[in-house]
């Protein structure tokens, strides 16, 4: 048969977007390489199974050999249009999205596991249609997504082995994807004859082998892992959660619990009531052995404090126990109650009402009733997992303004502690929302000392036999002072240094008779009592001098995990501190208990470099007391300098439109100023190097640098005479006599030791400036 002609139209037949359609239309390239392919099924799996074990869930059981097959599957028919199984696939992706938002709609709380389940169902789909590379950076992609799910649902280390797995796999994952987009050799090709050659698994790995060995793999892993975890240390942790959907968990026995008339009050199962064990939800004694009143041994697991009365007559210890993880945005006191009544041995609630407050059926969302207080406050997110059985009390940082809680109710009661229908349960997840106050000492100092009238019935109340005694040695010791102390702030702030340094903790101690006043026992037999009873002292002293107080019970910050995120509260972080109140501004901590800090921790503007400040506290325990302080103020100021900057900016941000672009243009600038920077110290950077060579190198550099910028690089293969020659018939002849004559010089200086003319090289590097100079202007003015 004869050739016919081309028929198509010449436009049509060089019209290079005809052209690119109809590659388009072809039959994509397959992905050869069973290892690349091998790897990324791999990723997907650590992935999935990382989601289960975060979320303590069994996806995996399904999910991990429905994707192994489907990879299998898309193996055999990688060279296949597979238009049946495309469509079916298209299918099963429409069902998952509608079974994704049946999840979400019935879904009220945190909607990241919902997302790691459809991605989960969508990847399995995806598995069974896998032909190109492309088509494998998807599957990647997944992965990577399912592994920070799984990061952000993990409270525990048990994820760490596995982000270990992950970033392993991920190494020669990368290479062998960037090889194969370099078009280099595959692990698998076809045989001379044209038929397909048996994969053995043996030669598959020879690939890998030939990208790096086991050493270079070795230190590829490390150098990573160290620049992440750096990374990770020094990055800001800026307060810009703003989510309004936060974790919840719910155990099935508090799904929806509402109060009934036994359990408004605090329900303790480490008390005994009337020779029974307090009641728990079911109402069925738990068997505490903690007397309310009188002599008595504190519970080994519940702390005796969490109680509308609590009895500090009691002796023992607790078995340290974990109760809480907690993730929080900053630091902080957990707090659980505060009291107003002291009872001379203990103290308890002299108001027993409280307010009920009902949340939407369609939310877990409580708003709760605000203090007013002209302190600058700063948003805090907390959210608790309860791992050990606690009372039915909420802990939460101080001003709690918004609670995701599973219960359809939660009560409020005097003194701003959060209640519950029901014991808090273990596995139980719930959200706090705080508007924390920051601690300025000179507007604490500047407060006024006119109390309203109930402040002076609640909080200044103390037995009037013993009110005397220690009021008149409370103003001893504000008197024997070294300097005045003129405000309350200062003067609870000496006292509690005063009980820290001169009162000890005493590991035995006799039980208080009927007679014995808790505090006059402390001060003026023992000279120091149990951790709690300094508390307790504290209060009574500033009530005898007329400042309003409270004692207050709950958890402190507790074991910072700076790899999980997560600070880990054990029933022995439990204790007591002093509250004292400051007209307009509220209540604020005193801690004078040996060991701890007289201020607690709370909001500071440092508080954006958490890690990397507990990893300082780390390295600074290995150093001298001298060293570790001077460092520490430095960085601190450091750390605040930035914390401010960014911390403005971000205010910048959120203040509407004119805040948004002020910020915008501050960051441009900014960027621009650090560009301008770095583009300057490079050039000196680069003109000190050249200084230090010798005359002749340093010239040869410099022409070299000067024709580089005119389009004319120098590979670093090529010897001086290659260069020369691959560029001289490209330039002026001007140049090129300059050129020939540079280099000339250069090696023979370089390699057979003869001295230069350096006043003709200068000239010769004259001759490429002024000759290169006017195409330089000319390529500026294309590019613009």
């Amino acid at each position: 048969m004869a050739h016919l002609p081309e028929t198509r139209p010449p436009s049509a037949r060089y019209n290079p977007l005809i052209n690119r359609l109809r590659e388009r239309r072809s039959v994509p390239v397959p992905e050869e390489s069973i290892l690349l392919r091998v790897l990324v099924q791999a990723l997907v799996i650590v992935g999935i199974i990382a989601t289960d074990l975060a979320a303590q869930t069994q996806m995996s059981v399904w999910a991990v050999p429905l994707s192994i097959a489907g990879a299998t599957w898309s193996w055999y028919r990688r060279r296949d249009r597979n238009i049946p199984a495309k469509f079916l696939i298209a299918i099963g992706m429409l069902g998952a999205l509608f079974l994704f938002f049946g999840n979400l709609f019935q879904q009220l709380n945190d909607t990241r596991l919902v997302l790691a389940e459809l991605l989960i169902l969508l990847q399995v789909l995806h598995s069974f249609d896998l032909p190109r590379r492309a088509d494998l950076g998807y599957s990647m992609v997944i992965g990577i997504i399912l592994l920070g799910v799984a990061a952000t649902l993990s409270q525990t280390l048990a994820f760490a082995p596995l982000l270990l797995l992950f970033l392993g796999i991920a190494l020669p994952a990368l290479v062998l994807d960037y090889r194969s987009r370099l078009g280099l050799s595959s692990d698998r090709t076809p045989s001379r004859s044209g038929t397909r050659s048996r994969w053995q698994p043996f030669k598959a790995l020879r690939p890998l082998k030939t990208v790096f060995s086991a050493k270079q793999f070795a230190v590829l892993l490390l150098v990573t892992l160290g620049l992440g975890l750096t990374i990770f240390a020094s990055l800001p942790r800026l307060p810009g959660y703003q989510l309004r959907t936060l974790p919840v968990t719910i155990p099935e026995q508090m799904a929806d619990r509402e109060f009934d008339e036994d359990s408004r009050s605090v329900s303790n199962p480490g008390y005994v009531r009337q020779g029974r064990g307090e009641r728990d939800g079911t109402g069925e004694g738990t068997g505490g052995d903690s007397p309310e009143t009188g002599p008595g041994a504190i519970d080994p697991t519940f702390y005796y404090g969490f109680n509308t009365q609590i009895n500090q007559n009691l002796r023992g210890a607790m078995t340290p126990t974990v109760v809480l993880r907690i993730r929080s945005q900053a630091e902080g006191f957990w707090r659980v109650l505060a009291f107003d009544r002291y009872t001379g041995q203990g103290w308890e609630l002299s108001r027993e009402d409280s307010a009920v407050i009902d949340r939407p059926t369609w939310s877990y969302q409580f708003h709760l009733p605000r203090q007013p207080t002209l302190a600058r406050r700063r948003e805090v997110v907390q959210t608790y997992t309860v791992v050990s059985e606690l009372p039915n009390i909420i802990p939460a940082l101080a001003q709690p303004k918004e609670l995701y809680f599973p219960t359809r109710q939660v009560s409020v009661d005097t003194e701003g502690a959060l209640r519950s229908p029901l014991g808090l349960l273990e596995g139980l997840t719930y959200t706090v929302i705080s508007d924390v106050p920051y601690r300025d000492r000179t507007q604490l100092r500047e407060a006024s000392t006119e109390y309203s009238q109930r402040i002076r019935d609640y909080y200044l109340q103390i037995p009037e036999t013993v009110a005397a005694d220690i009021r008149e040695f409370t103003l001893e010791i504000l008197e024997n002072s070294e300097r005045p102390l003129d405000s309350p702030y200062e003067q609870a702030l000496y006292l509690a240094q005063y009980l820290k340094q001169n009162f000890s903790v005493l590991p035995e101690l006799p039980f208080f008779s009927e007679t014995d006043d808790l505090a006059s026992v402390f001060l003026f037999r023992y000279r120091g009592g149990y951790v709690d009873h300094f508390s307790t002292t504290l209060t009574v002293m500033l009530r005898s001098i007329g400042i309003p107080s409270r004692l207050v019970v709950g958890f402190g910050s507790g074991e910072f995990n700076p790899f999980t995120g997560y600070y880990i509260v054990r029933n022995t972080d439990a204790h007591a501190m002093t509250e004292v109140f400051f007209p307009q501004y509220g209540w604020f901590a005193f801690d004078p208990i040996p060991g701890h800090e007289v201020i607690p921790p709370s909001v500071e503007d440092y508080q954006s470099f958490t890690v990397l400040r507990q990893f300082w506290n780390w390295v600074a325990g290995w150093l001298p007391t001298p060293m570790r302080n001077i460092i520490t103020q430095v960085l601190s100021a450091i750390a605040l300098f930035f914390a401010r900057i960014l911390g403005g900016l971000w205010r910048l941000l959120l203040s509407g439109w004119v805040g948004l672009f002020t910020a915008l243009m501050l960051i441009v600038a900014l960027a621009f100023l650090a560009w301008l920077g770095g583009t300057r110290f490079l050039a000196w950077r680069h003109q000190r190097q050249l200084a230090k060579l010798p005359p002749v190198e340093r010239l040869y550099q410099q022409m070299l640098g000067t024709l580089k910028q005119q389009g004319y690089p120098k590979h670093p293969a090529q010897t001086p005479l290659e260069y020369a020659s691959v560029w001289r018939d490209r330039l002026s002849t001007e140049v090129a006599n300059a050129l020939d004559g540079i280099t000339q010089a250069y090696i023979h200086w370089r390699y057979g030791g003869r001295e230069a003319n350096i006043a003709q090289l200068k000239q010769h590097l004259r001759t490429i400036d002024e000759n290169t100079q006017p195409l330089r202007q000319f390529r500026q003015r294309q590019r613009r």
